[in-house]
């Protein structure tokens, strides 16, 4: 039988939430929670369990698009578009009023219980009597076995790794390349104006959606480097987090809370058991550094072909927050004539990056370094300039390292082009490909250059002026070198970026 997923309907999940939101906004409610995995069961034993009470369900009450169900069916289904409410004795007409004023069912389905167990009746007939506890915090924890993956992997040697000949070559090879290239192509076939709500729409750091209830806003991304888990789970996994945390930074929203995709292979197997286990330490590690709880999330395990595990995939998805929604930053630059900097540490490293994968075919046996409360600080400093209308342009520095980064800065609508000078470095490849962590691109206004060079001071964060905006051209040059490294138009680089996943996907389905 084909897999197949649950369908959402984007917008009934718009009501929902819109409907959620006015009950919340009252005193009827007690507690609210949404159906996602285990549906019915889920909701209900988790909100019983975290009361110390029990929960009866009259499972003959549930609305049902299939007569058919099972009992089974009906406490696991996760059929999209629904939450489960309790209402204060007495209230439930007022809850259900305000559901149907938006066009929702809103139904009694049970009650609360003093006896601390889930029950559920089925056509008169107790179906299911089992301790809440049982099914939370009470539930048998496995132990499964652990072991370090025997990789092998050697160490990336830049003593025997040449220099790259051609940069920007290199730099369009890494612009048209699977990972790094536009998702526009993905993207722009749907909706992303949430009730005319978004500020910043996907293409950027993080998309952005108003708030108009107190005209702030909410930053949203999600970020994973499979490549850095692999060579090493824990900092792979607090790269991720960190990456997420720059990049709603980088619109000027404060990192608030994470929801987390755990995609590994079979656990039964002790080494993927072991990266998981060693990317969920990396994960609760970086969160307590950000002050960003992990407040939902999912576990996808046996993502196995033939045998052979995906590369292990903590995404991580974080929620940011926006005090004024008109004080934001694009990726993008904007005019000619500002002065970009490097916020943040520019140790160069090429150790696990998209160059040195991709291109020399060997990435080394570990990810960048990553210091936790520089990223703290980076993040804390980005978003308060932008607060503060210092700041109006910014893009983290991911893979590809810089070169990637202002490149992409330069797609804009319209184009505007840069001339910039990084600083002395032993190798060209390093000065542009390397992805050292923590680290934010910013375009400031001349007039705002000596507020933002001491803001950064009192932080204690690296400020390097590297060049300004402006023509048609993206030139990068390398203190100590006679040439620019890189000499191209805006639009040679930004064509094949943009192309290039519609390509791929083309000729990947023909050779199908």
């Amino acid at each position: 039988m084909r897999p197949t997923v649950q369908v959402g309907d984007p917008f009934t999940e718009n009501l929902l939430i819109e409907a959620c939101l006015e009950v919340m906004a009252g005193d009827d409610v007690v507690a609210i929670q949404d159906m996602g995995a285990a549906g019915l069961t889920r909701s209900s034993v988790e909100m019983a369990a975290r009361g110390g009470v029990g929960i009866r369900l009259d499972l003959d009450k549930v609305p049902l698009r299939d007569a058919s169900l099972s009992a089974y069916e009906m406490l696991l289904s996760e059929s999209q578009e629904r939450m489960v409410l309790v209402a204060k004795n007495g209230r439930e007409d007022a809850v259900a009023s305000v559901f149907r004023r938006w066009g929702l069912a809103c139904v009694r389905i049970g009650e609360v219980t003093d006896d601390g167990r889930f029950r559920a009746l089925h056509h008169g007939v107790e179906v299911v009597s089992i301790p809440s506890l049982s099914l939370t915090d009470g539930a048998p924890a496995y132990q499964r076995p652990l072991a370090e993956p025997a990789h092998g992997r050697a160490a990336l040697d830049l003593a025997t790794l040449s220099d790259t000949r051609d940069a920007g070559a290199d730099l369009l090879a890494l612009l048209s390349s699977p990972n790094l290239c536009s998702r526009a192509w993905v993207y722009e076939q749907y909706d992303s104006y949430v009730g005319g709500n978004t500020v910043i729409h996907p293409g950027g750091d993080a998309g952005v959606v108003r708030v108009r209830e107190n005209d702030g806003a909410l930053a949203m991304t999600t970020d994973c480097n499979p490549r850095y888990v692999e060579l090493d789970p824990f900092l792979g996994a607090q790269h991720a987090v960190a990456e997420a945390a720059r990049n709603v930074a980088a619109v000027g929203a404060r990192p608030l809370a994470v929801s987390d995709c755990l995609n590994f292979g079979n656990p039964e197997k002790p080494e993927v058991m072991w990266q998981f286990s060693r990317a969920v330490d990396g994960i609760a590690e970086a969160c307590r550094s950000f002050a960003t709880p992990v407040i939902s999330g999912n576990v996808s395990f046996y993502n196995e072909t033939r045998g052979s595990s995906i590369p292990p995939t903590p995404v991580i998805a974080m929620v940011g927050l926006i005090a004024d929604s008109e004080r934001v930053a694009h990726a993008h630059f904007a005019a000619s004539g500002q002065t970009v900097c490097v916020l943040g540490a520019a140790e160069a490293e090429l150790h696990g990056s998209a160059y040195a994968a991709e291109l020399r075919k060997h990435a080394g046996d570990r990810p960048p370094r990553i210091n936790l409360d520089a990223e703290v600080a980076l993040c804390r400093l980005c978003a308060g300039l932008i607060g503060a209308g210092r700041v109006t342009c910014a893009h983290d520095v991911g893979e590809g390292g810089i070169a990637v980064a202002v490149a992409e800065m330069c797609f804009g609508s319209p184009t505007v082009g840069a001339d910039l000078q990084l600083g002395p470095c032993e190798r060209i490849d390093q000065a542009l490909f390397g992805e050292s962590a923590g680290r934010i691109l910013i375009a400031v206004d001349e007039r705002d250059l000596e507020h933002v060079e001491r803001e950064a001071a009192a932080a204690s964060v690296a400020l390097h002026r590297i060049g300004r905006t402006g023509g048609e051209r993206l030139r990068i040059a390398v203190e100590g070198r006679a040439t620019a490294c890189v000499d191209l138009s805006v639009e040679a680089l930004r064509v094949p970026w943009r192309n290039a996943l519609r390509v791929i996907a083309t000729q990947r389905e023909q050779a199908a």
